[in-house]
C-alpha cells in the first residue's frame, strides 16, 4: 500500500519512514499535495565475487607521459 506524506512530516519522521520503506512499503513524499518523490527499499545487491579481474593486463602505455599538446589541455 502506498501512503502519501507531506514533506514537512517526512522530515520530522524520516527514520520511521525509512524503516517502513525497508519493510517493503512505498511512501510518496508530496509538496503542497503534489507527489515529488518516492521512498522505496533498495534491492539487495549480489555479494562481491573476488577475482573477477584476475589476469587483467594494464598496458604500459597507460603510464606513458601525455604528448605536450594533450598535457597542455590539463593545465
Amino acid at each position: 500500500m502506498t501512503e502519501t506524506v507531506n514533506i514537512y512530516d517526512a522530515k520530522t519522521q524520516l527514520s520511521r519512514l525509512v524503516d517502513r520503506a525497508a519493510a517493503g512499503e512505498d511512501i510518496l513524499i508530496a509538496r503542497a499535495g503534489t507527489p515529488v518523490a518516492r521512498l522505496v527499499a533498495l534491492e539487495q545487491a549480489a555479494p562481491r565475487q573476488p577475482g573477477l579481474l584476475r589476469g587483467l593486463q594494464v598496458p604500459d602505455a597507460l603510464f606513458a607521459p601525455l604528448p605536450d599538446d594533450e598535457a597542455a589541455l590539463w593545465e
